[in-house]
């Protein structure tokens, strides 16, 4: 993933603290608070890595098995794989077969580009239903679906993303990105956005990425936290101090009120992700209490992540 990437010699020069918890998100964990036990899912975003081959999957294993060996690992996944292509439903009964073996595996699929950066939102009804009909084959295995805007998407195009917001069907949780630096610049802008997807009961996504501080927004219009971490794969360097804090804050988040966590991990060299996954996994099982699955590796190692 290079979305946020920066040189090596600048990372020293990155204050990765996270920002603190805004108004919008204090008082939307305020009010949810129920005394259920907080939801934490942790995954990648895609299962189609060779480099994870004698990883975290067996020697030898063939490109149409790396999904039957991911969800022996994950359970979860940010599926993008759907952005590039609108599959039928056919094809997502097969993916679903494959992760049946998992009984709490989830699908979160990211919306199709033809939808988000092809048409821009407009005048595409009939992709969003094309792109439903197929999800949908997912039943029990489909999680929040995962809308991304374009980089050049940007305020002038609000009430393109509010016609479009108005008319998603309510009984799939959505969560939101916007990468354009003026959603977060402008304080009218941003106002407008955070308080449309609270008004409508949608997520938004936090993208925490060393080159774009902005998208680490730290707001919550529902109860619910979807978060993209795209690391350095450096290890103690900066990912795992930036993880740990994350896990701080999850903490907090779910005394607060936070029901549920979607923690996706991305890396510009994806051969490491899985090493921050365990990572951030383990440290998250200590914190919480809980009891998550975590990637199991063909030759264990001491690395960067410990």
């Amino acid at each position: 993933m290079e979305f946020g990437r920066v040189a090596p010699e600048e990372l020293p020069l990155i204050d990765f603290t996270l920002p603190p918890d805004t108004e919008l998100t204090i008082n939307t964990l305020n009010a949810a608070k129920n005394g259920q036990p907080l939801q934490v899912h942790v995954g990648c975003a895609k299962w189609g890595r060779k480099e994870w081959v004698g990883q975290i999957y067996p020697p030898k294993t063939k490109d149409a098995n790396f999904l039957d060996e991911y969800v022996k690992h994950f359970d979860s996944i940010e599926l993008n794989a759907t952005f590039y292509n609108l599959y039928p439903p056919a094809t997502i009964e097969k993916w679903k077969a494959k992760a049946e073996s998992n009984p709490d595996f989830k699908f979160c699929p990211k919306f199709s580009q033809s939808i988000s950066h092809i048409r821009r939102l407009k005048n595409a009804d009939e992709i969003t239903t094309t792109f439903y009909e197929g999800i949908m084959a997912f039943g029990d295995k489909l999680g929040p679906l995962f809308l991304q805007l374009s980089d050049n998407f940007t305020p002038k195009s609000f009430p393109e993303l509010k016609a479009y917001l108005e008319h998603l069907p309510t009984d799939i949780p959505v969560f939101v990105e916007v990468r354009h630096k003026e959603w977060f610049a402008n304080t009218e802008a941003r106002g407008a956005f955070f308080g449309l997807l609270r008004d409508l009961n949608l997520g938004a996504v936090i993208t925490d990425a060393s080159g774009r501080r902005d998208c680490v927004h730290m707001e919550l219009p529902t109860p619910h936290a979807f978060i993209r971490f795209v690391g350095n794969g450096d290890g103690d360097a900066t990912d795992n101090k930036r993880l740990d804090e994350w896990v701080d804050r999850i903490a907090q988040w779910r005394d607060q009120g936070l029901q549920s966590v979607w923690f996706f991990m991305h890396q510009h060299d994806e051969r490491h992700s899985p090493e921050a996954a365990d990572y951030v996994t383990r440290k998250l099982n200590e914190k919480l209490g809980l009891n998550l699955p975590r990637p199991q590796f063909v030759n264990k190692q001491d690395g960067l992540f410990g």
